[in-house]
């Protein structure tokens, strides 16, 4: 199981990221959060945009077909 965090942001910056993640998407500031760090942890080993894009498409899809429930899991799985 995953660990839980608080994290308080300034206003501007969380409308911002409200914002941002509603228009390209996101199901929530949650989901996009999560991504961010992703990229930024990731981006170490060289992964490229395109290969983190094939990542997303393929929690998408898993998820709209019930494959593995949660994108924890399937995380977990890779």
């Amino acid at each position: 199981m995953g660990q839980q965090i608080n994290l308080r942001l300034p206003d501007k910056l969380f409308n911002t990221a409200v914002d941002y993640s509603e228009s390209h998407g996101y199901s929530s500031i949650q989901e996009f959060i999560k991504e961010v760090l992703r990229e930024k942890l990731f981006e170490k080993e060289d992964i490229t945009r395109e290969e983190l894009d094939l990542v997303k498409m393929l929690v998408k899809a898993s998820e709209e077909k019930g494959l593995y429930g949660t994108e924890k899991d399937l995380f977990d799985r890779l």
